[in-house]
């Protein structure tokens, strides 16, 4: 279950990621510092309870991104190089925060999530399930990630997920955000599994767009 603390940040969310984001090899921006506005998304939890995880929207003039972060109560062995910054958070105290890419609880809940075995919740809202989200499996069978790498391209991330039996996910994770509503239909039948979400543009009016992507081979 998802909980939302109603409570400060310091710095923003958004002032994190405007320092962040034009430093990736996906971002569209030009010079200067983004004008970020948040769009949507949606939270996944931690069996553990131990790490946030949050697949965020954010927008800055005509581009939307797809930030997936994860909130650490201490720093991720070995993930210097993926930290976007600390946040001091008015209720939990100093939170790290991680381009959740790269750790192994959002790649494993991310692959939970487009197998159907775990729960999307509210961005903002606690105990809210988010049923605007939409899913479809990769395999009928359920998958248990064993290990993975990610690497980024000038569209978004490529995971590459152990999935035992000497059986490889790739997991697709869009950085810009199209609108897409869902993968073509001819892909139905081909193993092709997808998560998509809402965001809103910059008029107030919903879209909907593929989040990831995911194909077993």
């Amino acid at each position: 279950m998802s909980i939302i603390h109603k409570t400060t940040l310091t710095p923003t969310k958004l002032e994190l990621l405007s320092g962040w984001l034009p430093s990736r090899s996906w971002y569209r921006g030009g010079g200067g510092a983004p004008a970020l506005v948040k769009a949507g998304g949606f939270r996944l939890d931690d069996p553990d309870g131990a790490v946030g995880i949050e697949l965020m929207v954010v927008t800055d003039t005509a581009v939307a991104y797809h930030v997936p972060l994860t909130y650490r109560g201490e720093p991720l062995d070995g993930a210097d190089g993926f930290l976007i910054g600390t946040i001091e958070h008015g209720v939990l105290g100093t939170r790290w925060v991680y381009d959740g890419t790269r750790d192994p609880v959002f790649a494993e809940q991310l692959v939970a999530l487009i197998q159907g075995t775990a729960q999307s919740w509210a961005q903002s809202q606690s105990d809210t399930p988010d049923l605007t989200v939409r899913t479809r499996a990769a395999s009928p069978a359920r998958l248990e990630p064993d290990g993975f790498s990610a690497a980024d391209g000038p569209d978004g991330t490529l995971l590459t997920i152990d999935a035992g039996d000497a059986r490889v996910l790739s997991v697709r994770v869009m950085r810009v955000l199209d609108a897409e509503p869902e993968p073509d239909a001819s892909a139905a039948g081909s193993g092709l599994g997808y998560v998509t979400g809402q965001w809103q543009l910059p008029d107030s009016t919903m879209n909907r767009s593929v989040f990831a992507t995911a194909e077993l081979d």
